[in-house]
């Protein structure tokens, strides 16, 4: 009779197969997604058309080069860049809720997402000389705005050498509420250009490009591997120990570096 495999064995399969389906089904819906849009392309032709990219398959084109330029310069592009926002927030929701012990905190919770908002605002608001410089103003801006947010934040909740969760949430919430005030202040002022301030704050990937795609990239997956080496780390926000909610450096280190990251 064989022995049953160890609990833990069983888990990790569990686990890799879980991660092996939704990585398939995440590559069915990104070829769905390529499929939508004003010219009408099936599902099996852009399905087709994106095998052909990878190396060592060879597939004999059998449709317009105008359809491939569609699905590979167009829509792709667009399916990619949704995907790595969308990892990002996800990734980003998770690490709030797991280091504030809330299943509803999220970047809004101590200000970050206000802080890019005003730096990506004042970004758009910037006389002209400063958008030809090279390279993309109002991202670095928004990026600046939340990295100091976040530090105002983590300096307004720390009391001594200890960061108190319920002192952070409400600095966060009051510095939150601040900004978005100076935010809705310059928008309502920006005259011709609130209608570009609002289409960034929504989001939108109309325009997006491989070159966008390249940039955003390497911010995402560092990101991750970051948070993922800190997932097992202790907190003193996240602890169930009431006494570890208040240690000291070594601890509220590691709280300040997630939400940086974050």
């Amino acid at each position: 009779m064989n022995a049953a495999p160890p609990v833990h064995l069983l888990h990790w399969r569990g686990r890799v197969y879980g991660i092996a389906g939704l990585i398939i089904l995440l590559a069915v819906v990104a070829a769905l997604a390529t499929t939508v849009g004003s010219v009408s392309i099936p599902f099996f032709t852009t399905c087709s058309i994106l095998l052909s990219r990878l190396p060592l398959i060879e597939i004999a084109p059998k449709w317009a080069s105008t359809l491939e330029t569609i699905v590979v310069d167009i829509r792709l592009p667009r399916v990619i860049l949704a995907g790595l926002v969308g990892a990002a927030l996800a990734a980003a929701g998770a690490t709030y809720q797991g280091l504030f012990r809330n299943p509803l905190a999220d970047p809004y919770l101590i200000g970050v997402a206000q802080g890019a908002a005003l730096g990506a605002v004042i970004g758009f608001l910037l006389p002209p000389g400063w958008h030809a410089l090279g390279f993309g103003i109002i991202p670095l801006l928004a990026f600046t705005g939340a990295l100091i947010s976040t530090t105002v934040v983590y300096m307004l909740a720390r009391v001594g050498k200890t960061l108190p969760v319920t002192t952070l949430i409400l600095a966060g919430v009051a510095l939150g509420a601040l900004l978005s005030s100076i935010v809705s202040y310059l928008i309502i002022s920006s005259g011709e250009k609130i209608h570009g301030i609002m289409f960034w704050l929504m989001g939108s990937f109309s325009l997006s490009q491989w070159s966008e795609v390249i940039m955003v990239l390497p911010y995402v997956l560092t990101g991750l591997v970051v948070l993922l080496l800190y997932a097992r780390s202790p907190s003193a926000t996240s602890s169930t120990d009431p006494s570890r909610r208040f240690c000291t450096v070594p601890v509220t280190a590691y709280d300040a570096a997630t939400c940086a990251v974050v």
